[in-house]
C-alpha cells in the first residue's frame, strides 16, 4: 500500500516507478479522488462549524423572544445536520474508492532494480559452484532408476488429481531430511527463530501481505472463507499485523517449515512433468521484520542464508537480481537463486528473497516505537525461501545421479539419514 502524501508530493516519480512494471500513469486519478475526498471532509467540517455556531445562538434567540430567529436557527441546524451526514458519507465512499485503488497497486521498485519486462532481463550477480561433468547423459529426476520406486505421480493423481505426488521410502526420507537440515541450519547457524504457524488463515491476512485483492486466483479458499497459505510469508509476516512493537525487539527473524498450496493459475502446460510445479508442496520460509535503516543489510543477509543451504548441499547455483517486470507485486527488490539441474541442462529458480520496504507494513498497520520515543513508524518486511524443499530434492537427486541408476547424497544429509549416503538403483537407502 502506498502513502497518498508521497504521491501528492512526487506524482511524476510515482508514475515513473510504476511504468517500470508496465503500468500506465495513475497518479492523476488517485489525486483527483484524494482532492474530492479532502474537499468533502472540509465541507463537512465547515458545516459542523456553522451548526455549532447556530447552536450557540439558538438559545439567545429563544431567550430574547425572537421566535422568527429561533425558527430560522432550528431549521439551519437541522439542514446542517443532514448536510454533515451526507458529506461524511460522501467522504467515506471516496476514501473507500481511494483505498481500493491504492491497495491494488504493486510496490515501487528500488532505484537499483534493473528495468525490464521478464526473466530475460534479469541480471546475473554471480555463479557459485561448477556444474558436474557427467560421463553419461543425465536424466530428469523422475527418470532416475533410484527415484522411480519412491516418486509416484499416478498415486498422487488418483488421490487428488494432476500435479500431486506420493513420496515413499528413501525418497520420502530424503525429502524430510532436507527440511530438517534447512531448519537446523537457519536456527543454529543463522540465528532465526523456528516458528510453527497455521496453514489456514483469515482473508485479511492475505490482504496484509498482498496476495489479495489481485491474486486470489493463485490460492485456494475454503467454503467458510478461510484461505490455504501459498507460503508461510503470509503467517510469519502477519505476526505483527496491527501491532506497534518496540524498536529494541527488531529485527525479528523467523523461519518456518510448512505445507504450501498454489493453484498455479496461468501456468497450464509449464513444468507439468515431475515435481517442479505442484499444487501442494513444502517450503522452509524466512521472514524478517526490521527497522527501515536495516532492511537493505537484512536483504543481503537473508540472501546469504539461502545461499548457504545450497553451498552446504554442494549444489551449483547462480544469484540473479530480478528486473522490475519480473518481480512479485509486493517486492521492491528481489534476488532469485537458481540451482543447476543437469536433467534439464539449465538453472531453475529455487528461492526468491525479497525486500518489501513498508508496503506490507502499511497494509497491516505494523509499526515500531522509536528508541527516542518519537512518533511510531512503519516497520520494513522481508521474505525468502530457505529453501523450497521439493525443488531442493529435485536438485539433490539430479546432481547426485550415477551411471548405474543410483543417487549419491550430499554429506550434510548423512546424519539425518542414519549415516546412509546413497539411494540404490532399486530405490533402497544404503
Amino acid at each position: 500500500m502506498h502513502d497518498i502524501r508521497m504521491i501528492r508530493d512526487t506524482p511524476d516519480a510515482f508514475d515513473a516507478a510504476l511504468s517500470l512494471r508496465g503500468l500506465a500513469p495513475v497518479s492523476g486519478a488517485l489525486l483527483a479522488l484524494d482532492a474530492d475526498r479532502r474537499a468533502a471532509i472540509k465541507q463537512a467540517e465547515d458545516a459542523q462549524a456553522a451548526a455549532n455556531a447556530a447552536a450557540k445562538d439558538v438559545g439567545k434567540a429563544k431567550a430574547s423572544g425572537d421566535e422568527a430567529e429561533f425558527a430560522r436557527l432550528r431549521t439551519l441546524m437541522a439542514d446542517k445536520k443532514a448536510e454533515i451526514a451526507a458529506l461524511n458519507e460522501r467522504a467515506k465512499e471516496l476514501d473507500a474508492q481511494l483505498g481500493d485503488m491504492l491497495i491494488a497497486l504493486p510496490n515501487l521498485p528500488y532505484a537499483d532494480v534493473p528495468p525490464g519486462k521478464d526473466e530475460h532481463d534479469n541480471v546475473e550477480q554471480k555463479r557459485t559452484g561448477t556444474p558436474r561433468q557427467f560421463d553419461f547423459k543425465p536424466v530428469e529426476h523422475f527418470d532416475i532408476p533410484a527415484v522411480q520406486p519412491g516418486m509416484d505421480f499416478a498415486a498422487g493423481a488418483k488421490l487428488s488429481g494432476s500435479r500431486f505426488v506420493v513420496l515413499r521410502g528413501a525418497v520420502a526420507r530424503v525429502h524430510r531430511a532436507l527440511s530438517q537440515f534447512m531448519l537446523d541450519t537457519h536456527v543454529d547457524e543463522h540465528g532465526l527463530t523456528e516458528t510453527n504457524t497455521p496453514v489456514i488463515v483469515r482473508e485479511e491476512m492475505l490482504y496484509g501481505t498482498g496476495q489479495l485483492p489481485k491474486f486470489g486466483e493463485d490460492s485456494y479458499q475454503t467454503t467458510n472463507g478461510w484461505w490455504l497459505i501459498p507460503t508461510a510469508e503470509v503467517t510469519l509476516t502477519n505476526l505483527v499485523n496491527g501491532e506497534t512493537v518496540d524498536a529494541g525487539t527488531l529485527p525479528r527473524r523467523h523461519v518456518a517449515h510448512t505445507l504450501c498450496f498454489r493453484s498455479e493459475a496461468g501456468s497450464a502446460g509449464r513444468d507439468t512433468s515431475g515435481m517442479l510445479r505442484q499444487h501442494q508442496f513444502e517450503k522452509v520460509e524466512m521472514v524478517s521484520i526490521t527497522h527501515p535503516d536495516e532492511s537493505d543489510a537484512e536483504h543481503t543477509r537473508m540472501t546469504q542464508c539461502a545461499e548457504a543451504i545450497l553451498e552446504k548441499l554442494e549444489l551449483p547455483y547462480r544469484t540473479m537480481l530480478l528486473c522490475a517486470g519480473d518481480m512479485g507485486a509486493g517486492a521492491r527488490r528481489t534476488y532469485d537463486l537458481e540451482v543447476w539441474l543437469p536433467g534439464q541442462d539449465t538453472y531453475r529458480e529455487i528461492s526468491s528473497i525479497s525486500t518489501c520496504g513498508d508496503y506490507q507494513a502499511r497494509r497491516m498497520n505494523a509499526r515500531f516505537k522509536p528508541v527516542d520515543g518519537g512518533k511510531p513508524e512503519f516497520v520494513h518486511t522481508l521474505n525468502g525461501s530457505g529453501l523450497a524443499v521439493g525443488r531442493t530434492l529435485i536438485a539433490v537427486l539430479e546432481n547426485g545421479q550415477q551411471a548405474d541408476g543410483s543417487v549419491v547424497l550430499p554429506a550434510v544429509l548423512h546424519p539425518y539419514l542414519g549415516g546412509k549416503n546413497t539411494i540404490s538403483a532399486t530405490g533402497d537407502l544404503i
